[in-house]
């Protein structure tokens, strides 16, 4: 599913105009986003959690040349699903 799939889902679930529910996905997409960058954590009850952890440096091997690399430290993004949406899927 696409972004421009999920608006039409959102459309038809809720009721709204898909201007509006495009409207309501942005919103949502931003606000998660922007929580994200100040470091907070993301609870949806129900369906999961967003958060984002540090990645320690770390010894990697260039697959081309065999040769030892060091990658760098980075922060990624952790998504865990929330028990309901992980019994939904089972």
């Amino acid at each position: 599913m696409n972004k421009a799939d999920l608006i039409s889902a959102v459309a038809a679930e809720s009721g709204l105009s898909k201007a509006d529910a495009k409207k309501a996905v942005e919103g949502v997409v931003s606000a998660v986003s922007n929580a994200l960058k100040s470091g907070d954590k993301v609870s949806l009850v129900g369906f999961g959690t967003f958060s984002v952890v540090e990645k320690a440096e770390r010894m990697g091997i260039n697959p081309a040349t065999k040769e030892s690399i060091t990658i760098k430290a980075k922060k990624a993004i952790k998504f865990k699903a929330g028990a309901e949406l992980s019994e939904e899927i089972q």
